[in-house]
Protein backbone atom coordinates (compact mmCIF):
# COMPACT_ATOMS: atom_id res chain seq x y z
CA UNK A 1 0.00 0.00 0.00
CA UNK A 2 1.19 3.49 -0.89
CA UNK A 3 0.19 6.82 0.54
CA UNK A 4 -0.71 10.09 -1.20
CA UNK A 5 -0.85 13.29 0.86
CA UNK A 6 -4.08 15.10 0.02
CA UNK A 7 -3.62 18.31 2.04
CA UNK A 8 -2.78 20.60 -0.87
CA UNK A 9 -6.29 21.53 -1.92
CA UNK A 10 -8.11 24.76 -2.59
CA UNK A 11 -10.09 24.69 0.68
CA UNK A 12 -7.03 24.49 2.90
CA UNK A 13 -6.52 27.92 4.56
CA UNK A 14 -2.75 27.59 4.09
CA UNK A 15 -3.23 27.10 0.34
CA UNK A 16 -5.80 29.90 0.12
CA UNK A 17 -3.39 32.36 1.75
CA UNK A 18 -0.51 31.17 -0.45
CA UNK A 19 -2.69 31.77 -3.52
CA UNK A 20 -3.65 35.27 -2.40
CA UNK A 21 -0.06 36.31 -1.73
CA UNK A 22 1.56 34.12 -4.39
CA UNK A 23 3.83 33.03 -1.57
CA UNK A 24 5.36 29.62 -2.25
CA UNK A 25 6.91 29.14 1.20
CA UNK A 26 3.84 27.68 3.00
CA UNK A 27 3.35 25.16 0.20
CA UNK A 28 7.05 24.26 0.24
CA UNK A 29 6.94 23.69 4.00
CA UNK A 30 3.93 21.42 3.68
CA UNK A 31 5.51 19.42 0.86
CA UNK A 32 8.62 18.86 2.97
CA UNK A 33 6.43 17.70 5.87
CA UNK A 34 4.68 15.20 3.59
CA UNK A 35 8.00 13.55 2.79
CA UNK A 36 8.87 13.29 6.47
CA UNK A 37 5.43 11.75 7.10
CA UNK A 38 6.22 8.95 4.63
CA UNK A 39 4.11 10.03 1.66
CA UNK A 40 4.77 8.34 -1.67
CA UNK A 41 2.74 10.82 -3.72
CA UNK A 42 1.41 14.35 -3.34
CA UNK A 43 -2.08 15.18 -4.60
CA UNK A 44 -2.36 18.65 -6.14
CA UNK A 45 -5.93 19.96 -6.10
CA UNK A 46 -6.28 23.74 -6.51
CA UNK A 47 -10.08 23.66 -6.41
CA UNK A 48 -12.17 25.63 -8.84
CA UNK A 49 -10.22 28.50 -10.37
CA UNK A 50 -11.47 31.27 -12.62
CA UNK A 51 -9.66 32.05 -15.83
CA UNK A 52 -7.57 34.83 -14.29
CA UNK A 53 -6.35 32.49 -11.53
CA UNK A 54 -5.56 29.42 -13.63
CA UNK A 55 -1.85 30.04 -13.09
CA UNK A 56 -2.28 28.85 -9.48
CA UNK A 57 -2.16 25.26 -10.72
CA UNK A 58 1.34 25.77 -12.13
CA UNK A 59 2.27 27.79 -9.03
CA UNK A 60 1.36 24.87 -6.74
CA UNK A 61 3.23 22.31 -8.80
CA UNK A 62 6.38 24.39 -9.18
CA UNK A 63 6.37 25.20 -5.45
CA UNK A 64 6.18 21.51 -4.53
CA UNK A 65 8.73 20.41 -7.11
CA UNK A 66 11.25 22.94 -5.80
CA UNK A 67 11.53 20.93 -2.56
CA UNK A 68 10.28 17.42 -3.35
CA UNK A 69 10.82 14.69 -5.92
CA UNK A 70 7.69 12.75 -4.95
CA UNK A 71 5.36 11.88 -7.80
CA UNK A 72 2.40 14.20 -8.21
CA UNK A 73 -1.27 13.49 -8.78
CA UNK A 74 -2.93 16.31 -10.70
CA UNK A 75 -6.44 16.39 -9.27
CA UNK A 76 -9.10 18.55 -10.92
CA UNK A 77 -12.43 18.16 -12.71
CA UNK A 78 -11.32 20.94 -15.07
CA UNK A 79 -9.43 19.61 -18.12
CA UNK A 80 -7.91 23.05 -18.68
CA UNK A 81 -6.28 23.05 -15.24
CA UNK A 82 -4.95 19.54 -15.83
CA UNK A 83 -3.43 20.69 -19.11
CA UNK A 84 -1.76 23.64 -17.41
CA UNK A 85 -0.34 21.31 -14.77
CA UNK A 86 0.99 18.95 -17.40
CA UNK A 87 2.98 21.84 -18.85
CA UNK A 88 5.17 22.15 -15.75
CA UNK A 89 5.17 18.73 -14.10
CA UNK A 90 8.36 16.66 -13.94
CA UNK A 91 8.24 12.92 -14.50
CA UNK A 92 5.29 10.82 -15.54
CA UNK A 93 2.02 12.43 -14.46
CA UNK A 94 -1.01 10.90 -12.79
CA UNK A 95 -4.29 12.54 -13.78
CA UNK A 96 -7.36 12.49 -11.53
CA UNK A 97 -9.96 11.82 -12.57
CA UNK A 98 -12.06 10.27 -15.31
CA UNK A 99 -15.75 9.35 -14.96
CA UNK A 100 -18.58 8.75 -17.43
CA UNK A 101 -19.34 12.47 -17.58
CA UNK A 102 -19.25 13.37 -21.29
CA UNK A 103 -16.86 16.32 -20.91
CA UNK A 104 -14.34 14.16 -19.06
CA UNK A 105 -14.56 11.40 -21.64
CA UNK A 106 -14.06 13.88 -24.48
CA UNK A 107 -11.28 15.96 -22.89
CA UNK A 108 -9.49 14.19 -20.04
CA UNK A 109 -9.18 10.80 -21.73
CA UNK A 110 -7.39 12.18 -24.85
CA UNK A 111 -5.21 14.32 -22.60
CA UNK A 112 -4.09 11.26 -20.64
CA UNK A 113 -3.17 9.44 -23.84
CA UNK A 114 -1.37 12.44 -25.32
CA UNK A 115 0.76 12.96 -22.21
CA UNK A 116 1.38 9.28 -21.44
CA UNK A 117 -0.26 9.75 -18.06
CA UNK A 118 -1.57 7.26 -15.56
CA UNK A 119 -5.27 7.88 -15.10
CA UNK A 120 -7.47 7.67 -12.02
CA UNK A 121 -10.96 6.38 -12.83
CA UNK A 122 -13.74 7.42 -10.47
CA UNK A 123 -16.58 4.89 -10.54
CA UNK A 124 -19.17 7.59 -11.20
CA UNK A 125 -21.79 7.76 -13.94
CA UNK A 126 -22.57 10.43 -16.52
CA UNK A 127 -24.43 12.47 -13.89
CA UNK A 128 -21.47 12.41 -11.47
CA UNK A 129 -23.33 9.95 -9.23
CA UNK A 130 -21.51 7.11 -7.50
CA UNK A 131 -23.74 4.04 -7.14
CA UNK A 132 -23.91 2.20 -3.81
CA UNK A 133 -23.60 -1.45 -4.86
CA UNK A 134 -20.64 -3.54 -5.98
CA UNK A 135 -22.57 -4.69 -9.05
CA UNK A 136 -23.21 -1.13 -10.21
CA UNK A 137 -19.60 -0.14 -9.54
CA UNK A 138 -18.35 -3.10 -11.55
CA UNK A 139 -20.58 -2.12 -14.48
CA UNK A 140 -18.99 1.33 -14.46
CA UNK A 141 -15.48 -0.10 -14.11
CA UNK A 142 -15.97 -2.36 -17.13
CA UNK A 143 -17.43 0.43 -19.28
CA UNK A 144 -14.78 2.98 -18.35
CA UNK A 145 -11.96 0.48 -18.83
CA UNK A 146 -13.20 -0.30 -22.34
CA UNK A 147 -13.23 3.40 -23.22
CA UNK A 148 -9.68 3.79 -21.93
CA UNK A 149 -8.38 0.77 -23.83
CA UNK A 150 -10.06 1.99 -27.02
CA UNK A 151 -8.29 5.34 -26.52
CA UNK A 152 -4.92 3.59 -26.40
CA UNK A 153 -4.23 3.37 -22.67
CA UNK A 154 -3.16 0.06 -21.10
CA UNK A 155 -4.48 -1.69 -18.02
CA UNK A 156 -1.26 -0.79 -16.22
CA UNK A 157 -2.12 2.92 -16.72
CA UNK A 158 -5.51 2.74 -14.97
CA UNK A 159 -6.23 3.27 -11.26
CA UNK A 160 -9.82 2.60 -10.12
CA UNK A 161 -11.42 4.57 -7.27
CA UNK A 162 -14.77 3.21 -5.98
CA UNK A 163 -15.36 6.55 -4.18
CA UNK A 164 -15.88 6.51 -0.44
CA UNK A 165 -18.98 8.29 0.93
CA UNK A 166 -19.21 11.12 3.40
CA UNK A 167 -20.11 9.79 6.83
CA UNK A 168 -23.21 12.02 6.92
CA UNK A 169 -24.84 9.95 4.17
CA UNK A 170 -27.63 7.76 5.54
CA UNK A 171 -26.12 4.61 4.00
CA UNK A 172 -22.47 5.54 4.57
CA UNK A 173 -21.48 2.36 6.42
CA UNK A 174 -22.89 0.01 3.80
CA UNK A 175 -21.27 2.09 1.05
CA UNK A 176 -17.88 1.79 2.76
CA UNK A 177 -18.34 -1.97 2.84
CA UNK A 178 -19.26 -2.04 -0.83
CA UNK A 179 -16.20 0.06 -1.68
CA UNK A 180 -13.98 -2.39 0.21
CA UNK A 181 -15.53 -5.31 -1.67
CA UNK A 182 -15.05 -3.47 -4.95
CA UNK A 183 -11.34 -3.00 -4.21
CA UNK A 184 -11.03 -6.68 -3.31
CA UNK A 185 -12.61 -7.83 -6.57
CA UNK A 186 -10.54 -5.47 -8.71
CA UNK A 187 -7.22 -6.10 -7.00
CA UNK A 188 -7.67 -9.88 -6.93
CA UNK A 189 -8.12 -10.13 -10.69
CA UNK A 190 -11.66 -11.49 -10.38
CA UNK A 191 -13.09 -8.90 -12.77
CA UNK A 192 -10.49 -8.40 -15.50
CA UNK A 193 -8.61 -11.70 -15.04
CA UNK A 194 -5.60 -9.72 -13.90
CA UNK A 195 -4.76 -7.41 -11.01
CA UNK A 196 -6.28 -3.94 -11.35
CA UNK A 197 -4.83 -0.96 -9.54
CA UNK A 198 -7.01 0.80 -6.96
CA UNK A 199 -7.15 4.01 -4.95
CA UNK A 200 -9.43 5.56 -2.31
CA UNK A 201 -9.66 9.01 -0.74
CA UNK A 202 -10.00 8.47 3.01
CA UNK A 203 -10.58 12.15 3.65
CA UNK A 204 -13.91 11.93 1.83
CA UNK A 205 -15.30 10.22 4.92
CA UNK A 206 -14.99 13.21 7.25
CA UNK A 207 -14.83 16.07 4.77
CA UNK A 208 -16.56 19.03 6.37
CA UNK A 209 -17.67 17.02 9.41
CA UNK A 210 -14.50 16.35 11.40
CA UNK A 211 -16.12 17.66 14.56
CA UNK A 212 -18.87 15.04 14.29
CA UNK A 213 -16.76 11.97 13.53
CA UNK A 214 -13.49 10.80 15.05
CA UNK A 215 -10.34 9.82 13.14
CA UNK A 216 -11.06 6.17 14.03
CA UNK A 217 -13.49 5.97 11.12
CA UNK A 218 -10.63 6.65 8.70
CA UNK A 219 -8.29 4.26 10.51
CA UNK A 220 -10.76 1.37 10.41
CA UNK A 221 -11.65 2.00 6.77
CA UNK A 222 -7.95 2.16 5.91
CA UNK A 223 -7.25 -1.19 7.55
CA UNK A 224 -10.17 -2.79 5.71
CA UNK A 225 -9.00 -1.37 2.38
CA UNK A 226 -5.44 -2.51 3.03
CA UNK A 227 -6.72 -6.03 3.64
CA UNK A 228 -8.66 -5.85 0.37
CA UNK A 229 -5.49 -5.00 -1.57
CA UNK A 230 -5.74 -1.23 -2.06
CA UNK A 231 -2.69 0.21 -3.84
CA UNK A 232 -2.95 3.91 -2.93
CA UNK A 233 -4.76 5.73 -0.13
CA UNK A 234 -5.19 9.50 -0.21
CA UNK A 235 -5.07 10.77 3.34
CA UNK A 236 -4.23 13.63 5.66
CA UNK A 237 -0.45 13.68 5.95
CA UNK A 238 -0.65 16.12 8.87
CA UNK A 239 -2.60 13.73 11.10
CA UNK A 240 -0.22 11.66 13.22
CA UNK A 241 -2.79 8.94 13.90
CA UNK A 242 -3.30 8.42 10.18
CA UNK A 243 0.37 8.45 9.24
CA UNK A 244 1.31 6.12 12.11
CA UNK A 245 -1.28 3.58 10.98
CA UNK A 246 -0.09 3.83 7.39
CA UNK A 247 3.48 3.17 8.53
CA UNK A 248 2.33 0.06 10.43
CA UNK A 249 0.31 -1.23 7.49
CA UNK A 250 3.28 -0.75 5.17
CA UNK A 251 5.47 -2.79 7.51
CA UNK A 252 2.91 -5.60 7.54
CA UNK A 253 2.38 -5.71 3.77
Amino acid sequence: MKFAADNLHGLNPVVIEAFERLDAEPIKRMASQFEKAGADYIDINPGRLGRKNEDRMAFMIESVQSVSDLRLILDSPDPRLLEIGLGVIRGRPILSALSLEPEKISKILPLAKKCNAELVILLMDADSFTPPSVEEKMTLAIELRELCLEAGLGDEDLIFDPVLPNLTWHDAMSRIGEAVRTVRLLSSGAIFQEHARTMCGLSNLRSGVKRLFQTEFELVAMAALAGAGIEIVLANAMDGQVTNQIALLKQMS
